[in-house]
């Protein structure tokens, strides 16, 4: 199975529509988003084409193939613009072989990692910042952020046989 993994959006119609592209690209069997899906949040700037109801309406288009948390910024009034679930604080994905455990990172993450089998995926967002890296027999990976990065680059993951990967994305 392939996945495509995307972390705060923050309500950026300008680069919901480029991800958009990408995902049509990538033909991904589920888009895995790992919160702060609508809201911009109070500690960040408002990014480019800030625009929820129109983030709302892209990702609705595709919304049997997404499974959602709910990120710092996410509040009922957002699952109430919403077609798919994103309340929760995380979510088990199976991948025939692996456990993709799916989380903002806010609450759970690679500082406070909840039993998972030996072996597992720990999908985290929330510093919006690219990682991949594995300690103590999980792997720890983060998409960095969709619309407000703070490494540089706006990106997403890829997850495909058991590997992660992040790509950079470009102007809408």
């Amino acid at each position: 199975m392939k996945f495509l993994i995307a972390s705060d959006i923050h309500g950026s119609a300008y680069w919901c529509a480029a991800l958009m592209k990408c995902i049509e690209a990538e033909a991904p069997d589920k888009v895995i988003l790992l919160g702060d899906v609508l809201n911009h949040g109070p500690r960040n700037p408002l990014p480019d084409g800030y625009a929820p109801q129109d983030v709302a309406a892209m990702l609705n288009s595709i919304a049997e193939r997404i499974v959602a948390v709910r990120g710092n910024c996410d509040s009922e009034v957002d699952q109430m613009l919403l077609d798919f679930p994103c309340m929760g604080d995380y979510a088990f994905v199976l991948d025939g072989e692996r456990t993709l455990f799916a989380t903002h990172g806010h609450v759970f993450g690679p500082d406070n990692v909840p039993p998972l089998p030996a072996g597992s995926v720990v999908l985290s967002g929330h510093t919006h910042i690219k990682t991949n890296d594995e300690k103590d027999g999980l792997l720890f990976a983060n998409p960095g952020s969709v619309s407000i990065p703070k490494d540089g680059s706006h990106s997403y993951g890829i997850y495909e046989n058991g590997a992660f990967r992040t790509v950079e994305m470009i102007d809408a």
